[in-house]
């Protein structure tokens, strides 16, 4: 990764305070005009380059603001979701959270833990656009993101090459005839963290984008009534692709992220041919990886195969972001964080590390990368991106749906499972 101007500051500010802490020995910390301020901000930033990243951006906020210390809590991404569910039932909010918006945001808008951010935020709502609107909610907005992107196969270049597969696929004739060929070369096919569920789930999401009309697909998260039939053709065309046996042996069971037998793991290490992720994979997958850079040039990416019969646009996508909301009880402090998160030169530093797309107007110039560029206009591209559905539908559809997904993929439930527990679930 380059090291911005930013950047630069950040290193010489971490080298003076170390400096000055050793002089300094025990004696206390400084004292702006307001007093002192502590942010706790919980995020998932656990493996490089995040770590490091996010590390940068609460040192640049704490020398802009010597009266505040900022409280860095890297946790691990299932483990996090698990700590904001708990929270909104006993309370425990940190300052600064991440933020995936939608849904799940809504019921931490009607339990009234969020702050509401609409009178502060003008300046990047204009910078950010339509990105921002995962994260309002009837004209107000709770949340600014930090990362926007979609989601598609991230695949083995050399792999392919491997099994004789010429080119990337583009209908799901194609997807189907590359497992074959893959498996006839004795390479595993795909990995899919389905232990912890969503990555399972987010197959039937992208069928039910090919398969729904995006106004379907609108509707249906207004009303949460799932009865068009394109919903159950999602499970269907799911059913069907399971049953060509693309994945890795217990891939019921794998995690995701976590360790050398996750899903993550097997492709950044040649494990696999192929995994469906969004654009945060290779910061991810070079967290995990051996070599600690990952498939470097022999990393691809292509969108999710078209399918037949369906009613979706060709260049819809589905895909989401990470973002940060306050507490309703955080200083005023935390905003001024937020801001500085969305600044031009942060999100250019976020985006040379090549973990995500960046949202603010000005940090493009950052994404370098061949596969985020690629991503990038996919994204600028795309006339529809439906948001991640369990979070779009909140955690009781969305949990709902995620659960019933999980047994197809188990092979206990069935497509009209699927669309049942939806239904049963909206009440």
């Amino acid at each position: 990764m380059g090291i911005t101007r930013w950047g630069r500051s950040v290193a010489a500010v971490a080298a003076a305070t170390a400096l000055l802490a050793a002089c300094a020995g025990t004696g206390g910390g400084s004292e702006g005009s307001d007093g002192p301020v502590t942010l706790t901000w919980w995020h998932n930033g656990v493996d490089e380059p995040l770590n490091s990243y996010f590390e940068r951006v609460a040192l640049g906020f704490e020398a802009d603001h010597p009266n505040v210390t900022i409280e860095n809590v890297p946790i691990q991404n299932e483990e996090l979701k698990a700590k904001l569910a708990d929270a909104l039932k006993t309370g425990g909010f940190p300052d600064i959270f991440q933020q995936w918006g939608g849904g799940q945001m809504g019921e931490q808008v009607a339990a009234g833990v969020l702050l509401d951010l609409t009178d502060d935020v003008s300046s990047e709502l204009e910078l950010i656009g339509g990105s921002a609107a995962g994260w309002q909610l009837e004209g107000r907005t709770y949340g600014l993101p930090f990362s926007m992107g979609v989601e598609g196969f991230w695949y083995n270049r050399a792999l392919f090459e491997q099994a004789g597969i010429e080119s990337t696929p583009i209908l799901q004739e194609d997807l189907d005839a590359a497992v074959a060929k893959l498996r006839a070369a004795g390479i595993v096919p795909i990995a899919v963290g389905a232990g912890d569920k969503w990555p399972a789930a987010h197959y039937w999401y992208n069928y039910a984008l090919r398969a729904c009309e995006p106004d379907t697909m609108m509707a249906a998260g207004a009303s949460k009534s799932f009865s068009d039939p394109c919903f159950e053709k999602a499970g269907t065309d799911l059913e069907a692709f399971l049953a060509t046996s693309p994945f890795q042996d217990g891939f019921l069971a794998a995690p995701a992220q976590q360790g050398d037998t996750s899903s993550a793991a097997l492709l950044a290490n040649g494990g696999v041919a192929m995994e469906l992720m969004g654009h945060w994979h290779p910061g991810v997958m070079s967290g995990l990886a051996a070599n600690g850079t990952g498939l470097g040039n022999d990393l691809g990416w292509f969108p999710f195969p078209l399918t037949a019969g369906g009613q979706g646009n060709a260049y819809s996508a589905l895909g989401g972001g990470d973002g940060f909301s306050c507490s309703a009880d955080a200083p005023p402090e935390c905003v001024e964080f937020l801001q500085y998160i969305l600044s031009v030169d942060v999100q250019t530093d976020y985006a040379e590390t090549g973990a995500g797309l960046p949202v603010t107007q000005g940090s493009e110039a950052g994404v370098s990368d061949p596969n985020m560029a690629a991503l990038l206009a996919f994204r600028n591209k795309a006339p529809y991106v439906q948001l991640w559905l369990d979070v779009a539908y909140g955690s009781t559809v969305g949990g709902a749906l995620n659960d019933a997904i999980a047994q197809q993929f188990a092979g206990t439930g069935s497509a009209a499972g699927v669309v049942d527990a939806m239904n049963a679930a909206a009440g």
